[in-house]
């Protein structure tokens, strides 16, 4: 993957999420993860493709200590910017992760592992790092969802940069990477088209439903002792 895929998208990234609807799909995507990783203070924890730093962020919060990881350097700089005196970030790939072994209280990745042709090797590099009976979560782009189906007209037709490199994956196939045991949950239940008054009541009900058809793909697991 080359790095200048997403050097080109930093300042987009961040915007996206600045408007009304990108801000309601952050706040449910935050939420989703706060409660699978449960971060808590003092922690040493691992962000992986930490982007622009807009979700490691909410981690910091908890007061662990982030270790932010991306490919690209300008999406890095600005997650530095913005992290703190708890965050360190630097330039790597998660499939060869420069860490040793059972580093970490709590990893995880947010849509990154979509952009990775080799899934696999980056669901052990996170496991390997991560301590025994630490949490791994990892986040994707669910193929289930319309969105997904959008995006993928996008990468036919418009040639999109993002979603033409893009592996959308399934509930079932990100159960199928994991090394046991794992609990998957989705969110986004709303479409980008929706008036941002209803969001909140569709999102409730693909909740309660516990549907596993939004568009963020959320899957969870406890490294094995």
């Amino acid at each position: 993957m080359a790095t200048a895929l997403f050097d080109t998208w930093t300042d987009r990234y961040d915007s996206w999420f600045a408007t009304p609807i990108g801000q309601l799909v952050r706040w449910y995507e935050a939420e989703l993860l706060l409660a699978f990783l449960e971060p808590q203070p003092g922690e040493r924890i691992l962000d992986v493709g930490c982007g622009t730093g807009i979700f490691t962020a909410d981690v910091l919060k908890s007061g662990a200590w982030v270790t932010g990881i991306d490919l690209s350097v300008s999406m890095l700089a600005k997650a530095i910017a913005r992290g703190g005196d708890n965050f360190a970030g630097l330039c790597a790939d998660m499939c060869a992760l420069p860490f040793g072994d059972n580093i970490f209280d709590r990893v995880f990745s947010m849509t990154a592992i979509e952009f990775v042709d080799d899934a696999a090797r980056a669901i052990a590099e996170l496991n390997r790092v991560v301590k025994p009976g630490g949490r791994v979560v990892v986040t994707s782009l669910n193929s289930l969802s319309p969105w997904a189906e959008q995006r993928r007209k996008k990468a036919d037709t418009e040639g999109h940069s993002l979603f033409g490199r893009a592996h959308f994956r399934s509930p079932n196939e990100m159960r199928c990477l994991v090394p046991g045991p794992c609990r998957i949950k989705t969110a986004i239940h709303f479409l980008k088209q929706d008036p941002v008054d209803k969001v909140p009541e569709i999102e409730q009900k693909g909740m309660d439903q516990n549907l596993e058809t939004g568009a963020f793909l959320a899957v969870r697991w406890d490294k094995v002792v």
